[in-house]
């Protein structure tokens, strides 16, 4: 789907332009409608294929194949940890032993990209399993 948008992007123009000249405003509109109902289609089949591997992936018994979701929800918690509780710490720490020393700056912009939707997700999959919904 990312890849999806930029090249939409890329040939709305270009289609825009080829509707234009069909001279006949019936025959335009209906041209019009039948291109987007072959695009909607189109980026449903593929989001219906992702759902596939995904459901594939999720099934396998290997931590290799299905354990690459986990493992970014422990390097967010492990980042948050770091950031909420490490950070903090090692400031104290520091200034006792050296005072003075200027911390090192964490940029929390990459991690908190990652952790809010993934938060989002499972707060989402816990609203589904309370409601009886999730599969």
């Amino acid at each position: 789907m990312a890849i999806a948008i930029p090249l939409i992007t890329a040939l709305t123009p270009l289609l825009a332009d080829l509707l234009d000249r069909i001279p006949d405003p019936d025959a335009k509109a209906k041209a019009a409608a039948s291109a987007n109902a072959q695009l909607i289609a189109m980026l449903q089949a593929g989001d219906t294929a992702q759902l596939g591997v995904n459901t594939a992936e999720a099934a396998n018994p290997s931590l290799f194949v299905s354990g690459w979701r986990p493992a970014v929800g422990w390097v967010c918690v492990l980042g948050l940890l770091v950031q909420t509780v490490g950070y903090p710490l090692m400031g104290w720490g520091l200034s006792i032993w050296s005072p003075g020393t200027p911390m090192p700056q964490i940029d929390t912009d990459t991690l908190m990209g990652l952790l809010v939707p993934m938060l989002g997700l499972g707060a989402y999959r816990t609203f589904e399993k309370v409601k009886g919904v999730a599969r």
